[in-house]
């Protein structure tokens, strides 16, 4: 099976992976500790496993070489011979087939069983004890591809200044599965998210910014699948370069950069969820799929004089180690690639500090932080981590260097209990709706720092946060032991959905109190796609394995208020684009802030010390007077079940209602009186200034 020496060259190992040329193409794969690398050829339908190729070249801890006349369109993957001793972080089987870390695309799926586990599974010693079953027919198949084979046409990436950025987090297939616009064969495919109504829908809501839940490819866990499930969410990566080819249209991997483009002519950037903080592999007895095959001990975070178990700070086995400088650059080469050659304009992290984490501890200064910091490419892009983990010192909300973004939870979780009317909450609420300088204000890091959200892909949905005081996730299969626990969510009198007027009179308020108030905070803000017209999941706070209509967003036969949502949704976020004094760029802009409290007085030390005294007044004013947008607002927060006289600024006489979440459908109007009677449960925004 193997090919003659005479038929490889030498090649180049300074370019990893599979690169081809007009006469050949070249492979190289980091191993520090293997002993021999064999280059697999196959058929083209991956079925056949037709040449083995020892890799003849070992320079630098890079094994390469250079097969003439072999071109893009080749399948293709590795397997690694070395010492397998657990006990000493080594678990090399060369009966396992692996896949290239640098494998721009993967072809077919995993077809789970002994195969892909370097031990014997059913063995007492478990994975000290080897085994011999040759896993290829078994593995996806990594593809020889053409990277610079896309026209991109004059592809231009939309450059949103970051103070105008509206993120909108959405699922590729979740998001277009059951839309009626896009043609059936599209549906849940990148092809379906570009298709003409999907871009003009989120062109018309006012977003900058579509956040895609991981489309790196993923496999689905094999105790899903026995279950009836599947990973829907996708935060299982096993290939960083490659897309998730279950989101493949009739063009495959063009079809991706075709969404790329069709969003960008729109105005829209595309920012991508990223997991680069562990693997599809699991712990010791985890699959041997790829990292864990090829050098695991290099690849992966190990226990301090244990190296058989891995660092778990992840909550998924096992802990990828950029503290590794070959790891760190395989992590900076992928995000590179989407950004040079995917025209990609931005990543979120997922726990983020996994990346910045050295042996002793989460470091601002790590090897990860410094290398995207001096980066050219990648020091350019948008940069959202999520600042937590399960590790020692793993929440770092506020932790992350100067030029990155962070999701905020304190934003989050302020707000739910704000909004429920939690005493003691009026002082921090403050601090989130200015943008939380009390977090971000520090080395010249902007209001846009933080990344505002009430919900996100993992919890409650909007509706669903004033729907259910309880999680119901037992579609899920874990007896309701999964998924948050504490939501912060109230049901106002029913569980789930209701026919009572009341109660969902009441529910609709909430839901546009939510909504106001993020969109008119300062900081970055992020929607859920289908919160702006009250999608549900009935419940489940944890659809990461519901692939079906549980949590796909459904389009057709919506009640009435969906539409009033989303017109209500439509609206705020024309308010903030269209007036700046909502977008604070920077915290040296001369903006006067002001609280007030209902009887009209300044809030003082004692005002915001009364755990009860929850409804207040915010005044932005600017003294340099621009042309652009308003220059002095009032809004006005109500979270009591009851009306609220709220006496106004004394030193204006023309404050105008802009907006009521009392009633959506109010017209602007002059306020008379020096006071104004806020409804129950409610948020006003007022100018100065009569109705144009």
């Amino acid at each position: 099976m193997r090919r003659p020496p005479s038929r490889i060259q030498a090649g180049d190992y300074t370019i990893l992976g599979a690169t081809p040329d007009q006469d050949g193409t070249n492979f190289a794969l980091f191993s520090a500790h293997a002993e021999r690398v064999e280059l697999c050829l196959f058929s083209d339908d991956g079925t056949q496993e037709i040449e083995r190729i020892e890799l003849p070249e070992y320079t630098n801890e890079i094994w390469h070489g250079y097969i003439p006349g072999l071109k893009a369109g080749s399948l293709y993957g590795y397997r690694v011979d070395g010492p397998y001793k657990p006990e000493s972080g080594h678990r090399f089987n060369a009966n396992k087939l692996l896949v290239d870390p640098y494998a721009r695309e993967l072809v077919g799926e995993i077809n789970w069983g002994q195969a892909q586990f370097a031990y014997q599974m059913e063995n007492p010693e478990k994975d000290l004890a080897f085994d011999d079953t040759d896993s290829a027919a078994d593995m996806p198949k990594c593809r020889v591809v053409d990277a610079q084979a896309y026209d991109w046409k004059g592809d231009a990436k939309p450059s949103i200044p970051w103070s105008s950025t509206i993120f909108y987090e959405c699922h590729v297939k979740g998001f277009t599965q059951l839309h009626p616009a896009v043609p059936r064969n599209l549906r849940g495919t990148f092809e379906g998210l570009a298709d003409k109504e999907i871009v003009a829908y989120v062109k018309s809501l006012g977003i900058t910014s579509i956040e895609l839940l991981p489309i790196h490819w993923f496999p689905d866990d094999a105790h899903l699948l026995d279950k009836g499930l599947r990973n829907f969410w996708g935060y299982n990566t096993l290939g960083f370069f490659a897309p998730a080819s279950r989101y493949y249209g009739p063009h495959g991997m063009a079809g991706f950069r075709d969404m790329v483009r069709a969003l960008h002519d729109a105005g829209i950037e595309v920012i991508l969820d990223v997991v680069y903080n562990h693997t599809a592999e699991g712990n010791e007895l985890g699959p041997t799929l790829s990292f864990k095959g090829i050098d695991s001990f290099s690849y992966y975070r190990t226990l301090p004089g244990e190296p058989r178990y891995y660092i778990n700070d992840t909550g998924t086995g096992n802990t990828i180690n950029t503290s590794h400088p070959r790891v760190l650059q395989m992590v900076t080469d992928s995000l590179r690639y989407w950004a040079e050659t995917m025209h990609i304009d931005g990543f979120r992290f997922d726990l983020g500090t996994i990346l910045g984490r050295e042996p002793k501890g989460f470091d601002q200064r790590s090897g990860f932080f410094d290398a995207i910091g001096q980066d050219p490419v990648l020091s350019k892009v948008k940069l959202v981590g999520e600042p937590w983990d399960i590790g020692p010192g793993g929440y770092q909300v506020g932790g992350f260097p100067p030029g990155w973004a962070e999701w905020n939870d304190k934003y989050r979780d302020t707000l739910r209990s704000y909004w429920r009317d939690e005493d003691g909450m009026t002082q921090d609420f403050a601090a989130r709706v200015l943008g939380s300088g009390d977090i971000y204000d520090l080395r010249g890091r902007r209001p846009w720092a933080g990344v505002n959200f009430i919900t996100a892909h993992d919890g409650f949905t909007l509706n669903d946060l004033v729907s259910y005081n309880e999680k119901h996730n037992e579609a899920n299969g874990e007896d309701n032991q999964d998924g948050h626990d504490d939501n912060q969510s109230f049901n106002y009198g029913v569980e789930g959905p209701t026919g009572d007027e009341a109660v969902n009179m009441v529910r609709d308020r909430q839901k546009r109190n939510f909504l106001t108030t993020l969109f008119l905070s300062h900081g970055t803000p992020m929607l859920l796609a289908g919160d702006e017209f009250g999608r549900s999941q009935m419940g489940n706070n944890n659809g990461y394995c519901q692939d079906s209509e549980l949590s796909w967003v459904h389009w057709e036969n919506l009640p009435a208020s969906a539409e009033e949502l989303r017109e209500f949704s439509t609206r705020l976020i024309k308010l903030r684009r269209e007036h700046p004094i909502f977008r604070r760029n920077t915290w040296r802009d001369g903006m006067d802030v002001t609280w007030f409290n209902p009887v009209g007085g300044v809030q003082t030390e004692e005002h915001w010390s009364d755990p009860g005294s929850t409804t207040i007044g915010l005044r932005l004013s600017q003294s340099d007077y621009s042309d652009e947008g308003w220059n002095d607002v009032l809004l006005l927060f109500n979270p009591h079940d009851g009306d609220v006289n709220f006496k106004l600024p004394a030193d204006k006489d023309d404050w105008t209602t802009v907006l009521t979440t009392a009633d959506p459908d109010a017209r602007e109007e002059t306020i008379d009186a020096d006071e104004y009677r806020l409804s129950p449960r409610s948020l006003v925004v007022l100018r100065s200034g009569t109705p144009a």
